[in-house]
């Protein structure tokens, strides 16, 4: 027989068994498809999602051919490069004139002759909503125009025409409860306009801004503001002109290279997809060349991928298994009819090729239709709408092909087996004995050793590529170890009830079917362990770095002109009506020496000083600041560097926030109110303080011995004249010692407050106070609706005052990761598991028959299932837990040398590198995912027994 026909013989048999066994086939169908899904799905997304040049180019200049920028460096020569990004002045210009000196630059006039053109120009203002106010964008810009078609689209209504018209994006839409129809009117100029569109930036989904033909807004802004000096006029930014060429012509390089000539710079459409050669890029010679190195992203892209071969092939493995065996008469025929131990292996190969074709081929098509039924979800989530499905037929060709190589990898070691069986064991159904291998183990430990040292000294040195090789060392040494570690797992089971006992011994008996199963949950569970780990301790290093401007849980309102006594009790309402308030307030104070320098500060020294003194030595200077810091650095751990830097020496010198509206002091006036809403400290003893007229001190480094020094400097103003007829001739300098309570060192970065002094005290030392701001806790953060009606009835209240709560850190998306990385864990614990207990029944059909006849009840059948589920998920889940543990570290370390390094160039910056390890995603996995496993074998297990064919 030719080699051709007998391949064609094995794809036969392969075909007709794979549909004979439809549940089987469609198992491994569906774990060679679900990868290649994945991968296919990805590759789309990516593809479509990251812009192409062109589509870039649309964003910026619409149908335009070019976008001229006048950049206020007067009618100079500039230089820039083809994309209209970078520019610069030549090396040999002459220095720039001040601001005030430069001429205007008549920018149409550097258009090519016969051009068309649309002028954009923005500027931020105050805009009524359905619940109050909000800040926005307003663009002067004739959308309706076709240039500007592909950079701004219409989805409601119609565009803006006359100069009453406006139209706004749908997030704006949604932020401010209106719709089309509605009127908007903008604050200051008091200007209505009709809302009579709604638009989509492709580009940007989530931008809420407005657009208005041009002259709608800022010329009767400007007017309005010449006409009222209680009108503040517009903070209109650089105009721009959206230029279409003449007909044929476009805008080209020599057009671009003129108006360069007169201060121009430009962007232009031809320019950027047809750029000219360096040689005629005058700006060329001073950029040289940029080079990225791209090895490390390429190595990551190489590990991922050999990972998730690697896992389809633990995962299918065992799937070819229960069909070579439970095939093994039909392979024993083969062999009986003649065929050669070749053969035999070439069906069970052939079958792998079948399977892992059409699940590369499900695969692909499952990724297309996926990607096109949640594309819309999927520009939401990015914030941008593709510009077309882009498609790179040679990636999926190699995805496709991928997933047809995996189904043959993965047939491989079942193939070697059925082509050792003798044909006696194959038509009987009996199997051999094979002892395990001794020196698999000892290798694989060697292995692990040699991954985890190499993922620790590449973590260490900043070799990224090291700690990628000693990774997947390491879990291929693993790998080889899970045998061992199975068999071990059988004597565990002696003093255990008769099912999980034999649950343990058959899975110690039948490594060959439990081992890769195992070893598939593993690695499933260790990427999704690893990532996890990474961003739970990204999340925490950022958390740690965060800067916050008030107490978390809290708001203030603060005023803006205190001379107006009414506007911060108005402002208060408003803040008690609309925000959720959970209790009362606390009252704050502003305190200061002399005239009051938010009023007198047009002048140099016109107005009065007030701080605290901070001691020197130990205890109170910072030793990461100053003489000896670097040296200081250079010995010190990350661990002994946070210390300090949280040390009440050190916290001030980090960073200090007035965001209470105080000077650099954060010397504020309050009671045992603000104690307990705001500071946190709630202490009868630092209550009774306050109410005794001692002050209290957050920061004990400002303190010795229980005593400040608080010096002030009593400067008058001259234009302060009742203050200063009560106090003349020079300005005077007092110090003051004061006994204080001092708090504990955890307060001493309390947002915007450093002492708290009563107001009687600041009184008797001579001090002048006022009350400016009141805070306040919440329940939750307020939502869109609740800021914009606040700020509409401070609005009302004369506009004198605002609102301002604690700066979350940014949003992400870290928890939904962690929940997607169990999840995909989860699924294919749950596959694997489902695969080695369709194996496990295959095998142990005489003993269960055996326990039947013994008197054992239907249902242990049923808790059999179960437990041989529950051993390999668990199994796998604590194995791929400790691998996935090892890049996490690794990667960690890495980042913690970089951290150092800056750390040691800068004594102020943090090397705080955590690892914390998601223990919500790992107890999921341990506990949740191996449980539900064993129930649903359990429960999906038949408790009756079949007849069973006599053997031979």
């Amino acid at each position: 027989m030719s080699l051709f026909s007998g391949w064609r013989a094995a794809f036969r048999i392969a075909r007709r068994d794979a549909v004979r066994a439809k549940g089987r086939s469609a198992l491994v169908v569906a774990m060679i498809a679900l990868p290649v899904l994945g991968v296919t799905a990805a590759d789309l997304t990516y593809r479509s999602a990251l812009p192409t040049v062109a589509e870039d180019l649309t964003a910026d200049l619409g149908a335009a051919d070019a976008l001229f920028i006048d950049q206020g460096m007067g009618p100079v020569r500039l230089e820039q490069m083809p994309d209209g990004v970078l520019w610069g002045t030549p090396e040999d210009a002459p220095d720039t004139l001040p601001e005030d000196e430069r001429r205007p630059v008549d920018v149409p006039a550097t258009f090519p002759k016969g051009s068309r053109y649309l002028t954009e120009q923005s500027l931020p203002a105050s805009v009524t909503t359905r619940h109050g106010i909000t800040d926005t964008q307003i663009t002067e810009l004739a959308v309706a125009d076709p240039l500007l078609r592909g950079r701004v689209e219409l989805t409601e209504g119609a565009y803006p025409k006359a100069k009453d018209e406006i139209a706004a994006t749908e997030a704006f839409l949604k932020a401010a409860g209106l719709s089309v129809g509605d009127r908007v009117t903008v604050r200051g100029p008091e200007q209505a306009y009709t809302l009579t569109g709604a638009l989509e930036l492709p580009a940007d989904l989530k931008s809420e801004s407005l657009f208005a033909v041009p002259g709608a807004v800022i010329a009767p802004w400007q007017k309005a503001a010449d006409g009222d000096k209680e009108i503040l006029p517009p903070q209109a930014g650089d105009r721009k002109w959206l230029v279409q060429g003449p007909s044929g012509a476009g805008v080209t390089w020599s057009d671009v290279l003129a108006a360069n000539e007169k201060g121009v710079v430009v962007r232009a459409r031809q320019v950027v997809l047809d750029p000219p050669p360096d040689s005629e890029v005058p700006m060329a010679a001073q950029m040289g060349g940029w080079e990225t190195n791209d090895a490390e992203m390429t190595a990551a892209a190489l590990t991922v991928a050999a990972m998730a071969v690697l896992e389809i092939v633990l995962l299918a493995g065992p799937a070819f298994a229960v069909g070579a065996r439970r095939s093994r008469r039909q392979l024993g025929l083969v062999g009986s009819c003649g065929g050669t131990r070749g053969q035999v292996r070439a069906v069970v190969l052939a079958g792998g090729a079948v399977l892992g074709g059409v699940g590369a081929v499900v695969g692909v098509g499952a990724g297309f239709g996926l990607t096109a039924l949640f594309r819309p979800m999927i520009e939401d989530f990015t914030g941008r709408r593709f510009g077309e499905l882009t498609v790179h037929p040679w990636e999926i060709l190699a995805i496709a092909v991928l997933g047809l190589v995996t189904g043959v990898l993965a047939a491989l070691a079942p193939a070697i087996v059925a082509g050792r069986q003798s044909v006696l064991e194959s038509l009987t159904g009996r199997r051999g004995s094979r002892r395990s291998s001794r020196v698999l183990p000892v290798v694989g430990s060697l292995v692990v050793a040699i991954g985890v040292a190499l993922a620790v000294y590449g973590g260490l040195s900043g070799n990224i590529n090291l700690v990628a090789g000693g990774s997947v060392l390491a879990e291929l040494g693993l790998l080889c170890c899970i045998p061992v570690i199975v068999g071990f797992l059988g004597r565990l089971g002696r003093r255990l009830p008769l099912t999980p006992r034999i649950a343990l011994r058959d899975a110690a008996r039948n490594r060959g079917r439990t081992a890769p199963a195992v070893a598939a949950v593993m690695a499933a569970v260790a990427g999704s362990v690893a990532i996890a780990t990474y961003t739970s301790s990204n999340a925490a290093e950022q958390a740690y770095d965060h800067e916050p401007i008030l107490t978390a849980g809290t708001a203030a309102v603060m005023a803006f002109d205190t001379s107006q006594k009414a506007n911060l009790p108005r402002a208060r309402a408003a803040v008690e009506q609309n925000y959720p308030v959970n209790g009362g307030r606390a009252d704050v104070g502003r305190v200061w020496a002399g005239s009051d320098c938010s009023v007198y500060y047009e002048e140099e020294n016109d107005c009065g000083t007030i701080g605290l003194v901070k001691p020197t030595g130990e205890g109170h200077s910072c030793p990461l600041k100053g003489k000896g810091a670097k040296e200081l650095a250079l010995r010190i751990s990350a661990d002994e560097h946070k210390r300090l830097m949280n040390s009440p020496a050190c916290v001030d010198e980090r960073w200090t926030s007035v965001s209470l509206g105080n000077d650099d002091s954060k010397i504020v006036i309050g009671d045992a109110g603000l104690l307990t809403s705001y500071v946190k400290l709630d202490d009868p003893a630092a209550a009774k303080a306050l109410a005794a007229g001692t002050p209290v001190l957050l920061n004990r480094a400002y303190a010795e011995n229980g005593e400040v020094t608080l010096k002030a400097v009593h400067t008058y103003s001259e234009h302060d004249k009742k203050n200063r007829a009560l106090h003349p001739g020079k300005a005077r300098t007092t110090t003051d010692r004061l006994k204080v309570y001092v708090a504990p060192d955890r307060y001493a970065a309390t947002p915007g407050i450093r002492m708290i002094l009563p107001q009687r005290t600041a009184k008797e030392l001579g001090l002048h106070t006022e009350d400016h701001a009141s805070i306040y806790t919440l329940s939750r953060e307020p939502n869109d609706a609740e800021r914009q009606a606040a700020d509409a009835a401070i609005e009302q209240s004369g506009n004198r005052a605002y609102v301002m709560t604690a700066n979350a850190a940014e949003p992400d998306d870290d928890a939904a990761i962690l929940l997607i990385l169990a999840l995909f864990a989860g699924v294919v614990t749950l596959g694997a598991a489902a695969i080695t207990t369709g194996l496990s029944k295959a095998d142990a059909e005489a003993d269960l028959t055996t326990l039947s006849a013994v008197g054992a009840p239907p249902g242990v059948r049923r808790s059999l299932s179960g437990f041989q589920c529950l051993v390999v998920a668990l199994t796998g889940v604590l194995l791929g837990t400790l691998a996935g543990i090892v890049p996490a570290v690794a990667v960690r370390l890495t980042d913690l040398r970089a951290a150092l390094a800056d750390m040691r160039a800068d004594p102020m910056e943090s090397a705080y590198t955590p690892i914390v390890m998601p223990w919500e995603t790992i107890a999921l996995l341990a506990l949740v995912v191996p449980v539900l496993a064993g129930l649903l074998a359990a429960a999906l297990t038949s408790s009756r027994q079949k007849l069973a064919r006599r053997a031979g």
